[in-house]
C-alpha cells in the first residue's frame, strides 16, 4: 500500500481528500469531514473506491508540490514520450462539493489513464451509474455524484475508465460534483475559472499571515494545512481528515480523528492569533463556547464539528484496514471518558482569549464560573487522562496540573480583569492542588514528575508543566523531568507519549513517537535555556515532514515512516508555536499571546 507520507491533502473547508504520489484520490468523505467515505482505498484495496489519473502504466510521480501560498496540488510525471502535470484542488464550498482535476501536457505526448470507482458508505455501497449528455451520473441512497469531462469515458468491470492522450499545451479537465440525491442536478463549474478563484482565495488567505523569521515558510504551510482542517460553517477544527490509520502497523490502535478535541484549544488559539488570523481564532472560540454549553458535569474531551456530543464508536469489518491494521473504526468511544484536564484546557483557552483582546462577554465568564464550580468538587477524582487510556482510571499528574491551571486562570480573571468571583476560595484551591501534585506526582529521589500518583512511569504531558505556568521553565524539578524524559521516554531523540507496555492503557502493542510531544520538548528545552538542543530537535522534526510539508500523528523510528491519522492538527499547531518561540528565543506561557515577528519584544 501507499505510505502515509505519500499522501497530500486538498480540501474545500467542509471536507478534504487525500491524493497519493501515484495520482490516486484514495480517501474522501462527502459532504463533511465526518461523513461516510466514497473513496476508501486508503483503508482497503482499490476496489473499495478511488479516483486515479496518471500516465498509462506509470507508478509514483516524478515530483509534486503545492502552488506557493495555496492548497492547490501539482503532480508531475516524466515519461519516455513527454511530461504531464495533474492539478488537483477543491474550490471553497458553496452549495455542493467539487473535486477538480486538470491534466496539463507539458511537452511531448503522454498516454493517460483515468479510473473512477465510487463506493459510498465506506466502500459498502456501489452506486448505479448512467451516462447522460454531460458525462456520468452516479446515485446511491442519499448520495449522487456527477462527472463532467472532455475526455472519453467508458464502463469496465464496474469502474469508469478514461483513455486519452495529452499533448504539450493541452488541458483536459475533470470535475466530480457531489450533491444530495434528492435535489436537481447542480450547476456545472468551469474548471479553469474555479482554478483561478481558488488560487486567489488561498493567496489572499495566506497573505494575512504576519509571521516573520527563519521558519516562516514551514509555519505558513502548517497554517494552510490547519485551515484545510477547519469546518467553515462552525469554525470547528478536526484533529485529522482520516480514521483508523494505525499507530502501529498491523496493530489495533486505530482511531477516528474526524472530530474536534478540547485539548487542542489553547494551541489552536495561540497559533492562529500569533499569525494574525483573528477571524479563525474567534470562530474557534465561538465553537468552543457553543460546544461546552450545558451542564458543566457533562463536559466532553471531544465533540463533532457542529458540537455534537454523541460520537458512537463502531467497527467496519468489510474494510481490511491500512496494511491490514484492524479494526477500522468510525466514531470514538473516548468521547464518553472522564478526562479532568479538559476543564483546565478550556479555561486556559478562554483566559488566552481575554489576554489577546478578543471580544469577551459576560456570558463567556458565566460559563467559565460554572465550569470552575464543578471542578472544585471533582478535581481530586481519578480519570482516564490526557491520552484517553482505556485501562483503569488513575490520578494522572497532568490532570491535576490542569485543575491547578483552571483555578489559576479564574483567579487571574478576577484579580487582573475585574470579573466577579470568589477569588480567595479559588486561590486556596489552587494552593491545595499544587501541594497535592508536589506530594504525590513528584518523585524527589529521581527528581522527576511521574505520569500518575504512586507509580514510576513517565509521560510526555509532564513537559507542559512550565508551559502552563505551574512551575518556572528553569525550576530544578522541571529540569529533572526533562532529563528523565530524555533518558527514559525517547527513541532516537524523539518523544513517546508514554510506554504502553508499562502504562496499562487497555490495549496491546506499541506505537510510534508522538510528534506533538517532541515539539513540547523543543519548548521545554528552550525554556530551560538549552537553545541549541531545542533548535536541533526542531529542525530534525521539520525533516520528518513529507515532500509537501505535512505531518501525521506519529513517526515510526524503526520503520522510518509516518504513523497515525494525517494530516494531524495537533502536530501542525505544535510546529507553529514551537517555531514562533524559537523566533523569539524564549518559551511563552500558554495564556500569553505569542508574537508573530522574530525578535519582537515581549
Amino acid at each position: 500500500m501507499v505510505r502515509i507520507e505519500d499522501y497530500a491533502v486538498v480540501g474545500d473547508l467542509h471536507t478534504a481528500a487525500l491524493v497519493s504520489t501515484e495520482g490516486s484520490i484514495d480517501w474522501l468523505c462527502l459532504p463533511r469531514f465526518d461523513s461516510p467515505a466514497c473513496f476508501n482505498a486508503l483503508l482497503d484495496t482499490p476496489e473499495s473506491g478511488r479516483w486515479r489519473i496518471a500516465p498509462a502504466g506509470a507508478g509514483e510521480c516524478t515530483r509534486r508540490r503545492y502552488r506557493r501560498h495555496t492548497l492547490i496540488l501539482e503532480t508531475e510525471w516524466e515519461t519516455e514520450d513527454g511530461a504531464v502535470r495533474v492539478i488537483d484542488f477543491m474550490p471553497p464550498r458553496d452549495e455542493v462539493a467539487d473535486i477538480v482535476r486538470i491534466v496539463v501536457g507539458l511537452h511531448g505526448h503522454v498516454r493517460m489513464k483515468g479510473e473512477l470507482a465510487l463506493r459510498f458508505d465506506y466502500g459498502h455501497i456501489m452506486p448505479w451509474v448512467r451516462r447522460d449528455s454531460h458525462g456520468l451520473h452516479a446515485i446511491a441512497g442519499p448520495d449522487s455524484a456527477y462527472l463532467v469531462t472532455t475526455a472519453p469515458l467508458r464502463g469496465e468491470h464496474m469502474h469508469t475508465v478514461s483513455d486519452f492522450t495529452v499533448k504539450a499545451g493541452e488541458r483536459v479537465p475533470f470535475v466530480l460534483t457531489w450533491a444530495p440525491s434528492h435535489v436537481h442536478r447542480p450547476r456545472s463549474v468551469d474548471a479553469e475559472k474555479v482554478l483561478e478563484s481558488t488560487e486567489k482565495f488561498w493567496r489572499e488567505w495566506a497573505g494575512q499571515c504576519k509571521v516573520t523569521g527563519p521558519y516562516k515558510d514551514a509555519v505558513e504551510r502548517s497554517l494552510i494545512t490547519l485551515k484545510a482542517l477547519t469546518y467553515a460553517p462552525t469554525g470547528g477544527i478536526v484533529a485529522a481528515v482520516t480514521t483508523s490509520l494505525p499507530e502501529q502497523l498491523g496493530g489495533p490502535r486505530n482511531w477516528d480523528y474526524r472530530f474536534c478535541w478540547l485539548r487542542d484549544a489553547t494551541l489552536t488559539l495561540q497559533a492562529l492569533l500569533a499569525a494574525g488570523y483573528t477571524a479563525e481564532a474567534a470562530a474557534w472560540r465561538d465553537w468552543l463556547l457553543r460546544a461546552v454549553a450545558g451542564d458543566p458535569a457533562d463536559l466532553q474531551i471531544m465533540y463533532g464539528i457542529h458540537g455534537e456530543r454523541r460520537l458512537p464508536e463502531m467497527e467496519l469489518p468489510w474494510l481490511a484496514g491500512y496494511e491490514n491494521s484492524s479494526p477500522v473504526r468510525v466514531g470514538n468511544g473516548a468521547a464518553g471518558q472522564l478526562q479532568l484536564d479538559v476543564w483546565g484546557e478550556v479555561l486556559d483557552c478562554l483566559s488566552l482569549t481575554r489576554n489577546s483582546l478578543l471580544k469577551h462577554t459576560d456570558e463567556a465568564w458565566d460559563v467559565q464560573v460554572a465550569l470552575m464550580e464543578y471542578l472544585e468538587g471533582a478535581w481530586d477524582q481519578p480519570d482516564n487522562g490526557l491520552w484517553e487510556m482505556r485501562g483503569p482510571k488513575r490520578h494522572f499528574t497532568h490532570s491535576k496540573v490542569m485543575a491547578w491551571v483552571a483555578a489559576d486562570r479564574m483567579v487571574k480573571g478576577v484579580r487582573d480583569s475585574g470579573l466577579p468571583g470568589p477569588a480567595d476560595r479559588w486561590e486556596e484551591l489552587r494552593e491545595t492542588i499544587r501541594d497535592d501534585v508536589m506530594a504525590h506526582g513528584y518523585d524527589p529521589e529521581r527528581n522527576t514528575f511521574t505520569q500518575s500518583y504512586g507509580r514510576p512511569e513517565l509521560d510526555a504531558s509532564l513537559l507542559l508543566i512550565p508551559r502552563v505556568g505551574f512551575l518556572p521553565p528553569d525550576d530544578p524539578r522541571v529540569i529533572g523531568t526533562i532529563d528523565a524524559i530524555q533518558r527514559e521516554l525517547t527513541e532516537d531523540g524523539f518523544v513517546l507519549r508514554y510506554r504502553p507496555q508499562d502504562s496499562d492503557d487497555g490495549l496491546p502493542g506499541e506505537e510510534g513517537v508522538f510528534l506533538a510531544c517532541s515539539f513540547w520538548m523543543v519548548e521545554a528545552l528552550l525554556g530551560a535555556g538549552r537553545r541549541r538542543q531545542a533548535t536541533e530537535l526542531f529542525e530534525r522534526l521539520l525533516a520528518l515532514r513529507n515532500d509537501v510539508g505535512l505531518l501525521s500523528e506519529e513517526w515510526g523510528v524503526q520503520s522510518a515512516r509516518h504513523l497515525g491519522n494525517t494530516p494531524q492538527a495537533f502536530s501542525h499547531f505544535a510546529l507553529v508555536t514551537s517555531a514562533l518561540e524559537l523566533h523569539q528565543q524564549r518559551a511563552r506561557r500558554s495564556d500569553k499571546p505569542l508574537p508573530s515577528r522574530a525578535g519582537t519584544a515581549s
